[in-house]
């Protein structure tokens, strides 16, 4: 396997990955979203401060450059080695980029969206249920970090269950710790009963 192509789909991977959608579009705004609300640039913060629709963009954004960085060794016509692998070197290399983002002063978000796209394109039905998880969670908790925690443990699960190949297998399970990892502040706020639910603001009475 070329390494060149090793390199090119880490590189290609991690510059999508850097993309600071979350800054980019609270900029827009006049926000610095890594001084307000939580700061950080995911866009769950970006929704709080600015709205459904910044936030839901956000979101999409992330996912997308994710499922790029995945998918883009796969188109034919570039004939590419180990197609799979390549793929899996560029979500790993994506979610990096997005966590530590060479534009930002290596601040970013964690990862979630960045590796929902990513592993997406590689396993859409462990996706699926990564993504059924968050949402009943969510809607049952509306705690949207208990939602991403447990979402990042049924996909890697679900993906062995499945009994997919064994790479992955671990790089959905690498990418479930390494979000998990990124919540850990979440996590010990879940644990104290101190974490904010995500509560819908209220309109303003005429």
């Amino acid at each position: 396997m070329p390494n060149a192509w090793i390199l090119s789909s880490a590189f290609i991977g991690y510059l999508l990955g850097s993309l600071p959608f979350g800054y980019l579009v609270a900029r827009a705004h006049g926000v610095d979203i890594f001084k307000v609300g939580s700061g950080n640039p995911g866009a769950t913060n970006v929704k709080r401060v600015l709205g459904a629709k910044a936030g839901n963009t956000v979101f999409a954004l992330d996912a997308v450059k994710g499922a790029i960085a995945a998918a883009w060794p796969m188109l034919p016509f570039l004939q590419a080695p180990d197609t799979s692998f390549m793929g899996l070197v560029g979500v790993i290399s994506a979610v990096l980029g997005h966590s530590f983002s060479i534009f930002t002063k290596f601040k970013g978000g964690k990862g979630v969206a960045t590796a929902a796209g990513g592993l997406f394109v590689l396993i859409p039905i462990a996706s699926l249920i990564g993504v059924a998880v968050w949402v009943l969670t969510f809607f049952l908790t509306r705690y949207v970090s208990l939602g991403s925690v447990l979402a990042a443990v049924a996909v890697p699960a679900a993906s062995w269950l499945m009994d997919k190949p064994l790479s992955l297998n671990l790089v959905a399970t690498a990418l479930g710790l390494f979000v998990i990892v990124r919540h850990r502040e979440n996590i010990k706020r879940l644990l104290n009963g101190t974490e904010s639910k995500f509560v819908k603001k209220r309109a303003a009475q005429p």
